[in-house]
């Protein structure tokens, strides 16, 4: 009896054995979506870009996708190696992520400004970085770390909304010194759907949301910020200054309502012939709605929304509130992007600049996107490697 007691035991704890040195493979579904989208938006960049190489870079028409490919080429690989390290190491990173993401915001404003005056990127040579990028992500890990050491306080004003309140404040006077109002608006979002999500109390937002929309309504009607009211005035009727404010909006309208349900086919856009400003960057979902039509359209935010399923699935299977968080947040910060993105094109809101995650021509932003997504494919496997 004991021996056959004896041997019973040491095959279970083999068995054991063998079970925990199974290694779980990444959220399968939420990496296809990823690849669908980027392979998607690097068929789209092609096509929307190809006549603005040609004609603003010196006859290249492979100008744009030959750089995009290359920093799709590094976001990839970036993604796959982070999703195999654990997590939990940018919890302890993310104050100096943060330190590094504020001295960066410094630093650019002391960078040479673009044409129009805006200083958003620090030129490194043979590439340039957008400090706004790394923000974003900052904003998520640091957030995430300071509501897991308050978790139990979140109620509370002190500890709930002031630490991220002065934070917030921070970072975005930084970033309209640039200025850069629509990453001003992006993190702002991230940083109060962070603290919803980790519990803070409802009726801060509430006071702050009305106080706001009060504010903006008096900029507005006493002409306070002359800026501010110009560009609703394009938002209401961009055709009243049809050649001027309004002319982006307006070849937007032109290329949705020229691609009707199936669209003109691929690579069959009129409007990317330099009629729409940057087709490459912000506009680029007139273009696929052009070529595409609304069937297209509607693929791509199916996509999306899909991809916002999955990411908030795996927050919600997460082993501990620090990956639930940054999963939320990274997940949340591809929906807010893609959701205001779209609303410009769309004459839905006024034209703030926001670029359509995967689609549009820039190279800190896509690497910086798909090492997000290793970070949420990381939660996804180290959660299936604690349930065996």
């Amino acid at each position: 009896m004991a021996a056959k007691g004896s041997s019973k035991s040491i095959g279970t704890k083999k068995q054991g054995t063998k079970k925990n040195s199974a290694k779980p493979s990444m959220d399968l579904i939420f990496l296809l979506l990823v690849l669908a989208l980027l392979t998607f938006g690097l068929i789209m960049l092609f096509s929307a870009s190809y006549a603005q190489g040609y004609y603003r870079q010196d006859g290249d028409s492979f100008y744009y996708i030959k750089r995009q490919l290359v920093f799709a080429f590094i976001g990839v690989a970036a993604m796959i190696v982070i999703s195999f390290v654990n997590y939990r190491v940018l919890e302890k990173l993310a104050v100096p992520i943060m330190a590094l993401a504020v001295v960066l915001l410094i630093v650019v404003l002391f960078c040479p400004p673009d044409e129009n005056g805006i200083r958003r990127w620090i030129p490194l040579g043979i590439f340039s970085v957008q400090p706004s990028e790394i923000v974003k992500f900052a904003v998520i890990l640091l957030f995430a770390k300071i509501i897991v050491l308050k978790d139990k306080h979140m109620k509370e004003f002190k500890h709930g909304i002031l630490p991220f309140g002065i934070i917030l404040v921070l970072i975005s006077a930084l970033m309209i010194l640039e200025p850069h109002l629509s990453g001003t608006i992006i993190i702002l979002m991230l940083g109060c759907i962070m603290m919803i999500v980790g519990g803070a109390n409802l009726k801060w937002f509430t006071i702050a949301g009305i106080a706001g929309v009060i504010g903006v309504f008096l900029i507005i009607v006493t002409g306070t910020v002359q800026y501010a009211g110009s560009r609703v005035d394009v938002w209401l009727d961009p055709f009243s200054d049809a050649l001027g404010d309004g002319f982006q909006t307006v070849q937007s309208l032109y290329a949705i309502g020229s691609g009707g349900l199936m669209g003109v086919g691929l690579g069959n856009s009129r409007q990317k012939f330099l009629y729409i400003p940057e087709p490459q960057n912000d506009f680029i979902f007139a273009i696929v709605c052009e070529e595409l039509g609304f069937i297209g359209a509607a693929l791509i935010i199916i996509l999306f929304a899909l991809l916002l399923w999955r990411g908030f699935t795996i927050a919600m299977k997460a082993k501990d509130k620090f990956a639930s968080l940054v999963a939320a947040g990274l997940t949340a910060q591809v929906a807010i992007q893609a959701m205001l993105n779209i609303a410009v094109v769309t004459n839905s809101i006024p034209n703030t600049g926001i670029s359509l995650p995967f689609f549009s021509s820039g190279g800190t932003s896509l690497i910086m996107l798909l090492a997000q997504m290793g970070v949420v494919l990381s939660i996804s496997r180290y959660s299936n490697i604690e349930k065996t």
